[in-house]
């Protein structure tokens, strides 16, 4: 979508606040020893407390509020009673929907504070590719710019990058054009980005991986070998730097 009103964007800082502040709430709260259930619940009633819906569960009758994937499953798991453990690699992915206006991020973090080197170095390599791609998020430069610095950066730690995953549109709805945000450099995509619009940047960070597969159980993503780490934000982009609707106003 576009941001045509200061309605609009007042909506859209909410829902990416709300949404912020839940991932943020969440990250808090994980510990070892509790399950992907349990967290997923804290994050049921937490968004039932600010009046916002789970859009995975309300969009695509997701079994979860949120999605939690755990070690190698890169993307959309399913929360389970399966146990958190110190060190483990958690991906925590928020996105919820308010007044018709909808707002998506997520992190990958290691529980516990522990874990193997590689593994905080994905985390710490995802959230340097996001920030180094939104450096690039303007109006009138190209989309596939972004993949170029996702790129650069995973180079720069010795990572790869999973191809079949990438950001979106966002705004009245979880997925819209622009369709497919590249995390690497594609020289075909020649499309641009327009001023106002709102988009959901995700790197995917893997030490080895390239391509995801689905799970049996029809939801999650995940590599049987390698590990992956993603940071993804909402943003709106202008002219100059964009703006970020899921930076968290509160800490926990």
């Amino acid at each position: 979508m576009s941001i045509d009103t200061s309605e609009q964007f007042e909506k859209m800082k909410k829902i990416g606040s709300i949404v912020a502040n839940c991932l943020a709430f969440l990250k808090a709260k994980a510990r070892p020893g509790m399950s992907t259930l349990e967290l997923d619940e804290m994050a049921g009633k937490f968004l039932e407390e600010h009046g916002a819906f789970s859009a995975p569960k309300t969009v695509y009758s997701f079994p979860g509020f949120t999605c939690i994937s755990l070690e190698k499953t890169t993307a959309h798991g399913i929360p389970s009673p399966t146990i958190i453990k110190e060190g483990d690699l958690l991906n925590i992915d928020v996105s919820a929907h308010l007044d018709g206006y909808y707002a998506d991020n997520g992190e990958s973090f290691l529980v516990g504070g522990k874990g193997d080197e590689f593994k905080k170095r994905l985390c710490k390599a995802a959230k340097k590719s996001l920030n180094m791609a939104l450096k690039k998020a303007t109006a009138g430069g190209k989309i596939s710019a972004l993949g170029k610095e996702v790129e650069k950066v995973a180079d720069s730690f010795g990572f790869t990058i999973i191809e079949n995953l990438g950001g979106h549109g966002v705004g009245r709805s979880l997925h819209e054009k622009p369709e497919f945000i590249a995390s690497f450099f594609d020289e075909d995509d020649k499309r641009v980005f327009e001023e106002n619009c709102i988009v959901a940047v995700e790197p995917f960070i893997s030490n080895g991986g390239t391509w995801i597969r689905k799970a049996k159980d029809g939801w999650g993503l995940y590599h049987p070998k390698f590990y992956s780490a993603q940071k993804e934000h909402t943003i709106m982009i202008t002219k100059d730097k964009p703006y970020i609707f899921t930076n968290p106003t509160k800490s926990y």
